[in-house]
């Protein structure tokens, strides 16, 4: 497990998590423009006239740019998973922008996730034996990735609310997984040169899903608290590429006796994202800008 494989991927975290909370912060000082299309074209317009908006996109590049370079020298079931950690950064982060403290009990799930995590990854130590993986893979791994995410982004209509925020935030989540996925690939494929790489599919597929999943977000940003799609987006993230980095990868985890420890890190991970789904320092009017009360409105 390389150290400089493990910042990258934890300032990817930061940066990430940066970017969710300045988008639904700006997001939460929108009105209604209206359904469909025109709607959301309308919105988009009003979004990139928003600071907090555009400080998140160019955030988002930024943990694009981290992540590419973690992948180029750790496997995906390793960097992944270590994004995890975007959920404290949003707290901290959240909790300076929204003006709202934490109690205990958040901080306590917080410190579950975040000795799940470290329990895991220390005893799980994931490891890769290819940085490519044959077109074959691909063909298979990517059929199944679009059923998935279709089967969650579709249903999502039907719902509004929470419900929503978790459906889409897990269908973004899948599709950030086969961007990171698809991200490795290029990575890999590096050493062929700049200009041979442009002119095979992988660099234009990642913008693909990449967008996808950027769209899949602001829509679960739109839908409803950081609560309700936080949780779902990062470890959604997280398992789906463990899955994609054994499946293209041949990476793999260890098992055997190690098997119990790791057991207690995913529950520690479960159990830190169910209270902070619940705790009430983060639900309700959490992720969104404090109002200034009646007496300091008064000169």
């Amino acid at each position: 497990m390389s150290a400089l494989t493990v910042v990258l991927a934890l300032l990817a975290a930061l940066s990430n998590a940066s970017a969710s909370v300045f988008q639904r912060r700006a997001a939460a000082e929108e009105r209604a423009h209206g359904v469909g299309a025109r709607g959301a074209l309308r919105l988009f317009a009003h979004l990139l006239r928003r600071p907090y908006w555009l400080a998140g996109s160019l955030l988002l590049l930024a943990s694009t740019v981290l992540q590419a370079a973690a992948l180029a020298g750790g496997s995906l079931s390793l960097v992944q998973p270590l994004l995890t950690a975007e959920l404290l950064f949003t707290l901290a982060v959240g909790s300076v922008v929204f003006g709202h403290r934490p109690d205990r009990r958040t901080w306590l799930a917080f410190s579950a996730l975040a000795a799940g995590l470290a329990l895991f990854l220390g005893t799980a130590a994931p490891s890769g034996a290819r940085t490519t993986a044959s077109p074959g893979r691909w063909l298979l791994a990517g059929a199944v990735a679009v059923g998935v995410v279709a089967a969650l982004a579709l249903p999502a209509r039907t719902v509004a609310g929470a419900p929503r925020a978790a459906l889409l935030g897990l269908a973004s989540a899948v599709s950030f997984a086969c961007t990171a996925a698809l991200l490795k690939e290029v990575m890999g494929r590096l050493s062929q040169g700049v200009g041979a790489v442009l002119q095979q599919w992988p660099p234009y597929a990642t913008v693909v899903a990449g967008v996808t999943a950027f769209l899949l977000l602001q829509g679960a940003l739109r839908a409803g608290t950081l609560a309700a799609s936080q949780p779902a987006l990062t470890l959604g993230d997280a398992l789906a590429s463990v899955a994609l980095g054994w499946a293209l990868f041949q990476e793999h985890i260890a098992l055997g006796v190690r098997i119990v420890p790791e057991l207690i890190g995913v529950t520690l991970i479960g159990l830190g994202s169910v209270g902070l789904a619940r705790a009430p320092s983060v639900s309700g009017a959490w992720d969104t800008p404090r109002q200034p009360s009646e007496e300091a409105k008064r000169p």
